[in-house]
């Protein structure tokens, strides 16, 4: 897994007055859970940008006036209008202890289903897991190649070393899907 530094501030005043101050400061409001005590810091805008828009999990290494926390992002807020970050969540983690993350899907291979004239559809971009910190990779490979038309891979079905699937066993992570043309070249096949 990847790894971000970021530095972060002691928040001592946590009213809304403080808090809208902040936001106008182009600082976001954040908390760290699961550890002694919850802290409540803040961060950068722009910093925590780079956490935010993208699609890779990083164990977050924050340097809070000189005390280093590692954690990993649990909740975002965004302002409903502009996308902005309003407040985030933190959970404090440990290299002994097992904690929860949502991984990102990566797809390999080119489906049978696909060259059929079917249609590939990812409905689970990111899988959330169990594990240890050592044990957590960047992204989670699932191969299709052997997926065939209106066929589809469940959570059940997937096994990682080391890592617990937390999602439904029921939910579909990828499928292929019959498209129009591939269900009208079906009946002329079948005429």
């Amino acid at each position: 897994m990847k790894t971000l530094e970021l530095k972060g501030l002691l928040r001592t005043d946590l009213g809304k007055k403080a808090t809208k101050a902040l936001r106008k400061a182009e600082l976001v409001p954040c908390e760290l859970y699961g550890g002694e005590e919850n802290i409540h810091f803040s961060v950068n805008e722009k910093d925590l940008n780079k956490l935010l828009f993208t699609p890779e999990v990083f164990i977050i290494k924050f340097d809070v006036e000189g005390k280093v926390f590692t954690s990993v992002m649990r909740e975002v807020q965004f302002h409903p209008v502009n996308d902005k970050a309003l407040h985030v969540d933190f959970f404090q983690v440990t290299e002994d202890k097992a904690f929860e993350v949502e991984v990102p899907v990566k797809v390999e291979g080119f489906a049978e289903g696909v060259k059929s004239g079917g249609k590939l559809a990812v409905n689970l971009r990111k899988l959330k897991v169990k594990a240890f910190m050592k044990d957590i990779p960047e992204a989670l490979p699932i191969d299709v190649t052997n997926l065939g038309l209106s066929k589809s891979i469940q959570v059940g079905a997937l096994s990682f070393e080391n890592l617990e699937l937390l999602n439904s066993k029921s939910a579909v992570v990828v499928q292929v899907k019959l498209t129009r043309a591939a269900r009208a070249a079906a009946m002329a096949a079948q005429s």
